[in-house]
């Protein structure tokens, strides 16, 4: 059994490091991670910019990192699921962010977060199935003041409504 575990671990590292040679994006993280003299306490440096050539970190990539890194694959899957900041699964075209910090919730963010995943058919963290929206939320954006906030594409919008937020949703649709 664990040699067999063992024999399909090393299956999959082969695959990434296959996958790698031909992809200029694994060359410049590549670059980075020498940058930081491939360094183990480096990986959320080397995540970060793994994100931004590649959108997510995917299964081979991560894959990659820990072995470049000389790391145990659950080390860096550890590190990439506990943060935030850091996705798994591609992203779509727009981004919408919905704040449920307390005052945004007090204010109706539930509302507004039940007519978006009424409307596009997906739950908070997915994707629709064209790769147009990503659905989000967060615990608080630190815009109580504004309460409730939508953010959309990285820009904050103030005092949401559901009929506000499927607006902007629609108009991302006719795009």
């Amino acid at each position: 059994m664990a040699a067999t575990m063992a024999q399909k671990k090393q299956g999959r590292l082969r695959a990434a490091l296959e996958h790698a040679s031909g992809d200029k994006r694994f060359k410049i993280l590549e670059v980075h991670m020498k940058k930081h003299l491939f360094r183990q306490d480096a990986l959320i440096e080397v995540l970060h910019k793994a994100q931004e050539l590649f959108g997510c970190l995917e299964d081979d990539l991560l894959l990659f990192v820990a072995s470049k890194l000389k790391l145990p694959p659950s080390r860096v899957y550890g590190v990439a699921t506990f943060y935030h900041f850091f996705t798994l699964k591609p992203q779509g075209l727009h981004s919408c962010v919905v704040c449920m910090g307390t005052a945004c919730y007090v204010k109706g963010a539930d509302k507004i977060l039940a007519a978006i995943q009424d409307h596009a058919n997906i739950k908070p963290g997915e994707t629709t199935p064209d790769n147009r929206m990503s659905l989000l939320t967060a615990r608080c954006i630190g815009a109580c003041g504004i309460a409730p906030a939508v953010v959309y594409d990285g820009k904050v919008t103030p005092r949401q409504t559901p009929a506000s937020a499927l607006g902007q949703i629609r108009n991302w649709e006719e795009k």
